[in-house]
């Protein structure tokens, strides 16, 4: 019995971290919300960062919720698309992606989607602001769409629900518990904050995520959550990921680094 408790003992201790396969780096980027600054700011020390830590192959992740809430939404839309075309980068879809592309279609969702940092989107993309809160729900309707191109549309409109490497999965706001990851529902995967957040328990995989505002990085034994408000605390984070090894990059309206996690 005793040799019994100890070998059970033994493998709780041993449990394996989780890893990126070997020659293969990851750069997680937290919601962007409009902050095209902090965005070229983050790609200028990523890029270098990348570059410092030797060959690999690197894809990059962005979490989504890229548009809404800061001044620049088309600008981070178009940053983001000429990035993808310089480098690997995978695109999640976001809730505040969602929300656009219902209401582009369904009148009845722009006041909503003004409500939540939608507005800011549209005038980003030349619409006078008087004309715009004059409007109707139809009219709204109109003139988002006629002023965002097509191609922003069918753009955000690609973005993957989960992206998974290695030991990781990256999605916006969570998964379901309980739920295996080829099961989880598109709405989970954008929407979800209880009961994901205050689940201890294994997902499938280990979570990174957006979604859920922190003032620093949330780590847990099975997730980290890394939106660090650039909209509210004017702080945009990125987690690298290479085997084992974890740090965080940040750019912020005071200043720009880079530091370790074990």
């Amino acid at each position: 019995m005793l040799n019994t408790i100890r070998k059970l003992m033994g493998r709780a201790d041993q449990r394996r971290a989780p890893s990126i396969p070997s020659g293969e780096r990851v750069y997680a980027v937290g919601d962007i919300h409009g902050r095209d600054d902090l965005f070229e700011h983050l790609i200028h020390t990523i890029e270098q960062d990348d570059a410092a830590r030797g060959r690999a192959h690197t894809t990059v992740v962005l979490l989504g919720d890229l548009i809404d809430r800061g001044d620049d939404s088309a600008g981070v839309v178009a940053r983001a698309r000429q990035w993808g075309r310089e480098r690997e980068v995978e695109f999640i879809q976001g809730n505040h992606e969602e929300m656009l592309l219902v209401a582009s279609k369904d009148a009845e969702a722009m006041r909503g989607f003004l409500k939540f940092g939608g507005l800011e989107t549209i005038l980003s993309y030349g619409i006078d602001k008087d004309t715009l809160l004059a409007a109707d729900a139809e009219e709204m309707q109109r003139l988002m769409n006629e002023a965002i191109p097509q191609d922003d549309f069918d753009f955000l409109d690609s973005f993957k629900k989960m992206h998974r490497v290695g030991d990781y999965v990256f999605v916006h706001a969570g998964v379901r518990p309980d739920t295996p990851l080829e099961h989880q529902l598109g709405r989970d995967c954008r929407w979800i904050r209880e009961p994901f957040l205050s689940h201890r328990g294994d997902f499938g995989a280990f979570v990174v995520h957006g979604h859920t505002i922190t003032p620093e990085p949330d780590e847990r034994g099975n997730r980290i959550g890394i939106d660090t408000g650039a909209f509210l605390h004017g702080t945009l984070t990125a987690l690298g990921l290479q085997g084992t090894d974890r740090w965080f990059l940040t750019a912020s309206d005071n200043a720009a680094g880079c530091s370790e996690a074990a």
